[in-house]
This record gives C-alpha cells, structure tokens and sequence, in this order.
C-alpha cells in the first residue's frame, strides 16, 4: 500500500470499512453456531433454501438460512465497499486489497455451497472455516488501510523493538490453532477428550481413542498461543508505544477468556453458547494479533531510520 501521503483521509468510506469487518466477525459467530446446533445440512440445497428465498425459519433452518442471509449481506457490503475503493483511492496497493476482499468472499460463498452440495466433507469445511478467517483479517487490513492513523505514518519515536516481527508470530500461531479447532470441530473430535483441565484423567492422554490426538493437539496450540501472545505483550511492552501495549494486552485477556470457554465447552458436553463463543472469540484473538502486525509496522520506526537520525543523515524509508 504505497502513495499513503496522496491520500486524503475519507471518514465514511473508513467508516463502512470498519462496519464491514464488524460484520465479517458477526458472520463468524453466526456460522459458528452452524456448528454447534448440528444445522448444516439443515437446508439441503444451494442457492436456494428448499427452492425458495425465503423458506420457514423453523429448527436448523433458521440457523443455517440465517447464516446464508447474513453471509449474502456480509458480500453485499464487500461489493460496496470494493467499487467505492476502487472509485475513490489513490493508492493501487489499497484498491487492489478491496478486489481481494471481493473475491475472497465471493470464493467463501462458493465453498459454502460446495459443503452444503457434497454433504459436508471436512477438507472442504475446514478449508470454508480457514478462508472465512483469511477473509476477515483482510477485511481488518482494508480497515486500517483508511484509517487516519495509517495515513498519518509513522508518528512514534520509538524503535519497532521486534514487535512487528512477534506480532506476525503470534497471528501465525493463532491461525494455525484456528484450523486445527476446526479439523477437531469437522471431524466430530471436540469430546475426544471429555475432561478438563486434565485430559482423560491425565497431563498427557493415552492416544489410542478416536480423536483424541487432534483434540490434545489443539490443547497443546493454545497454549503456544498463550505464550506467543505474552512474548507479543513483552515487546511491545519494550518499545514503548502505549497504542500496541493497549492491544497486546486486549489480546492476552481474549486468550484468557478463550482458554475459559474452551474448558466450558468440554465440561458442557458442547453446549451451544460456549462453543459458539469459542469460535467467535478466537477470530477476535486473531483479529487483534493481525491488527497489532499491522499498526507495528506502521506506527514504529525502523532501527536503521533512528540510527541515521541521530547521526543527522536523511534516508528514504519505505513505510
């Protein structure tokens, strides 16, 4: 996204890119609860819902028809705020992430009726999970693209301090736990391991039940993710740039609430409120490990910027 200085802030379009990444989550929680009633196969047809637009909003119908609307909507925006960008943007970086947007939702709509058609295979379920998770941290990235504060630049005296680098870690790793949650979700293993905080009565579970290896795994990544984002929080704890201290720690107490749900999901045999919340709660991790990357690299100087600053020679720093 280059060019940021010819850009004129434009508050409505920023606006509508940020409602647009709020909903994308919405449409997570919404499809998380797909899931967890059991209602994906609850409309056995695509596009239409039992050849109408509109069929009974009764039993699973309702959550999965209502998932439909609320993905048809999520797409609507998508579209407005793509031509809009494309329109009204001087920076080819940002309008070529809007046509990403578009057709990154537009590929998601398609495996949401490849599921459906095919009766729900996991490869293609999980990679409908993953990409709906790509398609929010895009929308994210769209957001802050036309925020004041990326157009601004780099506006902090302080050195990236390897937060930029840590936060990208983390965002990898809550990824990664996030399509292993939805192999265990797809392949039925989310009580594999009926018991927490032990497993099976055990630290580390015998493996010779269904499952129970890829449940285990996921305990396993999230504690890898409790600790990528404490490292997160460390750096930018160093570097001095209250803006990231501010989001590291939003992240670490969104880890601390999923670890919570995770253990309620179990303990409740899957009841629908925790478990959906889990979903929900782990894009938001993801959300805001990606949304940190992106205001480090921008926010922060470069070590290099500050040491020729110092010494009074000018050099030209890409943002």
């Amino acid at each position: 996204m280059t060019n940021a200085g010819r850009a004129a802030f434009s508050p409505w379009r920023h606006r509508f890119a940020v409602f647009t990444a709020a909903c994308t989550l919405a449409l997570i929680f919404v499809g998380g609860l797909v899931t967890s009633t059991g209602s994906g196969l609850a409309v056995p047809d695509w596009p239409l819902s039992y050849g109408m637009l509109m069929p009974p909003m009764v039993g699973g119908v309702f959550f999965e028809h209502g998932h439909r609307m609320v993905a048809t909507f999520v797409g609507f925006l998508t579209t407005i705020l793509a031509f809009w960008t494309a329109r009204s943007e001087p920076r080819a970086g940002v309008r070529r992430l809007a046509w990403i947007a578009l057709a990154t939702v537009v590929a998601q709509g398609i495996l949401g009726g490849i599921t459906v058609k095919f009766l729900l295979p996991t490869p293609v379920s999980v990679t409908h999970a993953c990409l709906a998770q790509t398609f929010f941290c895009v929308t994210i990235a769209l957001a802050y693209s036309t925020s004041r504060e990326f157009l601004a630049g780099p506006s902090s005296d302080h050195d990236r301090a390897n937060v930029g680098p840590a936060a990208a870690v983390a965002t990898a790793v809550v990824f990664l736990q996030l399509a292993l949650g939805a192999v265990m979700r797809h392949t039925g293993a989310g009580l594999a391991i009926p018991d927490f905080p032990l497993a099976l009565g055990r630290v580390i579970p015998a493996f010779d039940g269904p499952g129970v290896a890829v449940h285990f795994a996921h305990r396993v990544g999230a504690v890898l993710v409790l600790l990528a984002v404490i490292h997160l929080l460390l750096h930018a704890l160093r570097s001095g740039e209250r803006r990231l201290v501010r989001m590291a720690v939003a992240a670490l107490a969104l880890v601390s609430i999923q670890i919570g749900l995770g253990g309620a999901t179990v303990l409740s045999g899957r009841a629908v409120v925790p478990t959906t919340f889990h979903v929900a709660v782990g894009a938001a991790i993801l959300g805001a490990c990606w949304l940190t990357t992106l205001r480090a690299f921008r926010l922060l100087r470069r070590p290099q910027r500050l040491a020729s600053a110092a010494h009074g020679t000018r050099v030209a720093v890409t943002p």
